[in-house]
């Protein structure tokens, strides 16, 4: 089995057949390559149509050993399993080695989580004097308002910007498309933010990205995180703070709320209703925390 082109097939499958962003395919391939790197130092006189679930298993132990973590390690195993249902499916394979194979233990791992007095907080601490304010509380108060992916907000286009209608077009993973609720608010600090922006000299195929730098380019997901790191400091916010935290306090507040889980899931753009799931785990989280504080038998009144 000649191994590059099956990453070369595997690599149009994952693009063309599932529809993943180019982040995510690459994210895919990284795993098999864990796996080929995996073979060449303990397997390499057998090919992966050669391997059963005890080599998995070995596998298993030696990214164990590797010191990568067991949220790390069901990522990878989860790659893994993708890449044999996909050699299955070409009829190159017999058997799923992945089928019974079990990956490390995970507790739920609940998001970080900002109050609304927080969110304020930052939107307060946000330097308008300076080129890129209005511009910077723009883009927080999008992400907080819309619960949007970093990739996503990056991308927004002023024509997705549907103002009597009250929402914005969004394009998610796998380039599908969704309309998303803006709040008032949010339009506002975009409407103060536009006399700053189309005063840029705009670079070509940027006239229609709502969010840029100086140079008139689209931003990059490492300068957002770094602009969101820098206002939480500047608020004195001590909690672990980047752009998909506007996006978990978002989902949660919606569900403390009492928005239908559903719902929930169309604004995030959640495939499976299981992954929007966690924000019921964080409502019953805040929901104990209240009744640990107020209730009368709680001992802490």
């Amino acid at each position: 089995m000649d191994w590059q082109l099956i990453i070369k097939e595997y690599k149009g499958f994952l693009k063309l057949e599932k529809g993943l962003s180019p982040n995510s395919i690459e994210a895919y391939l990284s795993d098999i390559a864990k796996l080929k790197q995996f073979m060449d130092s303990e397997l390499s006189d057998i090919g992966p149509e050669e391997l059963d679930r005890e080599n998995l298993g070995e596998f298993l132990v030696w990214i164990s050993e590797s010191g990568l973590s067991a949220r790390s390690q069901a990522r990878i195993l989860s790659g893994v399993s993708v890449f044999y249902r996909y050699l299955m499916m070409e009829e190159m394979i017999k058997k799923d080695p992945t089928a019974l194979l079990e990956g490390p233990r995970l507790g739920v791992k609940l998001p970080e989580v900002l109050t609304v007095n927080e969110i304020d907080r930052m939107l307060e601490h946000i330097d308008l004097s300076k080129p890129q304010g209005r511009r910077n509380k723009a883009m927080l108060e999008t992400l907080y308002s819309c619960g949007l992916r970093v990739s996503e907000l990056v991308a927004l286009q002023i024509s997705g910007i549907f103002r009597a209608e009250g929402f914005i077009r969004i394009i998610g993973k796998g380039d599908k498309e969704r309309l998303v609720p803006i709040s008032q608010r949010a339009f506002k600090e975009i409407d103060l933010y536009l006399p700053d922006r189309n005063a840029l000299s705009i670079q070509a195929g940027n006239e229609d990205i709502l969010f840029l730098n100086r140079r008139g380019k689209m931003l990059t997901r490492r300068m957002i995180n770094t602009i969101v790191e820098d206002v939480a400091r500047d608020a004195g916010i001590k909690k672990t703070v980047t752009p998909h935290t506007f996006r978990h306090s978002f989902a949660t507040h919606l569900v403390e709320g009492g928005a239908d889980l559903r719902a929930v899931q169309e604004m995030l753009g959640h495939e499976s209703i299981t992954t929007t799931e966690i924000y019921t785990h964080l409502d019953r989280e805040y929901l104990r925390e209240a009744i640990i504080s107020f209730h009368p038998r709680s001992g802490k009144r």
